[in-house]
């Protein structure tokens, strides 16, 4: 019965595509397939019309090669893992109820068919999710690790200043990485004063400030200033509820003004020049 099942998938391709696709565009909680540009779509669907083919023909091995491939693709692509198993579903009932409307599923053999379905989707469905999440956590941690080093390098603006802006929330985990750039900027680029930039920090809180102080006090042991910049009124008020101590910052609003003190601090000042 595998056989017959690929058989007509096979013999009636572009019809099973075009129903499926309908299907899939017609799911209103997914936008994903819905803006996808039409080559796309066409190459998608008939890399997942080979899938499923494989899974009732091929050998294991082939299979898993597709699936990982294919999840690899749609993860790239944006489809959530609720889109993906619609997917299967939308394409198993399509040939269902093609090989019904043909009468090769008749009355005589429906119990059967019926069986072979269920052993040919299941096995798909949870092999197809287990990839798919493999897949999308191996994506999440490398795009962890991409973020986490952009945003925490330490970028020399001004002979003796740097700055390092820090972006997103900060754990224990990114705080090693913060102190472990902070102190390798400093001596590479001889920096005697350090702008740490909490702009992009979204809150503040008692942990987050330890780590930051720990940061200052380190860059401290290595003979430069640490300064604090990017403080928001609401990140303000946050450290003054909190009780959090930053007396032994030197601490400014914005960026802007940072430099201009760090400026100061290494006997320098910007002025405007006349044409």
């Amino acid at each position: 019965m595998n056989k017959q099942i690929a058989d007509y998938i096979q013999s009636n391709l572009d019809e099973v595509i075009s129903k499926w696709q309908e299907l899939m565009k017609n799911e209103d909680s997914e936008r994903s397939f819905q803006v996808m540009p039409a080559d796309l779509i066409e190459q998608t669907s008939r890399e997942f019309s080979d899938l499923m083919v494989t899974n009732l023909l091929e050998n294991h091995e082939a299979y898993e090669n597709r699936l990982t491939d294919f999840s690899e693709k749609v993860v790239r692509l944006g489809w959530s893992i609720t889109f993906v198993t619609k997917a299967i579903t939308h394409f198993s009932a399509v040939v269902y109820l093609g090989m019904e409307k043909d009468g090769i599923i008749n009355e005589s053999n429906v119990r059967s068919f019926i069986e072979e379905f269920n052993n040919w989707v299941t096995p798909i469905r949870d092999s197809t999710i287990d990839t798919y999440s493999k897949t999308w956590e191996r994506t999440v941690s490398l795009q962890k690790i991409a973020l986490q080093e952009l945003s925490a390098s330490l970028i020399p603006v001004f002979d003796k200043i740097s700055v390092m802006p820090l972006v997103g929330t900060i754990d224990t985990e990114r705080a090693k990485l913060i102190m472990e750039n902070l102190l390798e900027g400093v001596v590479k680029h001889r920096a005697e004063v350090v702008l740490l930039d909490i702009t992009g920090v979204p809150v503040v809180d008692t942990m987050v400030a330890h780590h930051i102080i720990q940061a200052a006090d380190a860059v401290r042991l290595v003979g430069a200033k640490c300064m604090l910049v990017g403080i928001r009124p609401e990140i303000a008020q946050t450290i003054v509820t909190l009780g959090i101590n930053l007396n032994e910052f030197t601490t400014t609003s914005t960026l802007q003004r940072g430099v201009e003190q760090a400026l100061a601090w290494t006997n320098r000042e910007i002025v405007e020049v006349e044409n």
